[in-house]
């Protein structure tokens, strides 16, 4: 193990945020980590940094997750399950999946950050959440020096959300996960624009590789690449409201977008309401709205992290004045 002083986050960041931790060091092996358990600074886990906006110098100790490996768990007629240690890029792991045509995470393809990160986030997209695909959860659990193993049920998923963001936040070191995917794949294009790209690509029989391709295309599309303009992809989550709060909506903009998560709920495309609101495109130095996807904020150079936090507050004000909804973010704030 290494330890480096005063270390600038910038590369390791998808906003490009220059700030320094004040002690940084990777983990390529889990031996590294009993040993990292002993040092007494405050401890930050860092994946690919596609969902953290860093607003002032961090203290204590940035662990990098650079865990790497894929392996057959096990496998039988129907499924196989994949043991994928915690550093590997994400979407490296969907393109392997779709080489070997093995289906349930196609729909997540070209989500920025690590494997890591997908328990942590329940990472979604076009109509699939990756907590479908996965069967456990292992980590070191840094209180008690030991490595435990979370069954799907004890991960405690929700929207965007797992006990990894709340019980166990900052408490435990996510090394590997075990994802159970489909040797003969139930496919999903049931969110629209997906079945719309799959018919203009001119596809004749349906794969996950087609799928996963024509999701590709669409983010690319509609999202900046973080290597050319800094932003964490989606900065907010989509609220969900009452079908009363709805209806009422609706008496005023009658092209509102919804999809019903129940009898009584309806989930609203946060985009939608940040477009209305008349963010889409917004541009004040080196900060923005992106103009072609709403929920994306973006740093146009040396943006801080602060006036890109004082920009969401701005837009979480408009959308609540405007249609009495709260956005929440979904970016993780240090």
């Amino acid at each position: 193990m290494q330890l480096k002083q005063n270390v600038s986050l910038k590369p390791y960041n998808t906003f490009g945020i220059d700030v320094s931790a004040e002690y940084f060091t990777e983990v390529n092996d889990i031996f590294d980590l009993s040993e990292i358990t002993e040092l007494p600074q405050q401890k930050r886990i860092l994946g690919g940094g596609s969902n953290i906006l860093l607003t002032h110098q961090v203290s204590g100790l940035v662990v990098h997750n650079k865990l790497k490996g894929i392996t057959i768990e096990k496998e039988d007629d129907n499924h196989i399950w994949l043991n994928v240690q915690a550093g590997e890029v994400w979407h490296d792991l969907v393109l392997y999946a779709i080489n070997k045509g093995l289906g349930g995470i196609e729909n997540l393809a070209l989500i920025p950050g690590t494997v890591g990160a997908s328990p942590m986030q329940n990472i979604g997209a076009y109509g699939v959440e990756v907590k479908d695909t996965i069967e456990s959860v292992t980590f070191w659990y840094w209180k008690e020096k030991v490595f435990l193993t979370y069954s799907n049920r004890d991960c405690a998923f929700g929207y965007r959300d797992s006990i990894f963001k709340t019980q166990l936040k900052e408490k435990a070191f996510i090394t590997s996960v075990v994802y159970k995917l489909s040797k003969k794949p139930k496919y999903n294009i049931s969110y629209g624009a997906v079945e719309q790209e799959v018919e203009s690509m001119g596809v004749k029989e349906l794969s996950v590789k087609a799928i996963a391709y024509a999701v590709m295309n669409i983010r690319t599309s509609k999202l900046p690449d973080p290597k050319k303009i800094g932003n964490a992809g989606s900065f907010f989550k989509n609220p969900t409201i009452t079908k009363k709060h709805f209806k009422l909506l609706c008496t005023r903009y009658q092209s509102i977008p919804s999809y019903p998560i129940s009898e009584d709920m309806v989930k609203i495309p946060a985009g939608w309401l940040i477009e209305r609101s008349g963010w889409k495109g917004y541009k004040k130095g080196d900060i923005g709205v992106h103009a072609k996807q709403a929920l994306v904020l973006v740093n146009y150079g040396n943006a801080k992290g602060t006036e890109i936090w004082k920009l969401s507050s701005e837009i979480l004000k408009s959308v609540k004045e405007q249609f009495n909804i709260e956005l929440e973010r979904e970016v993780q704030v240090w």
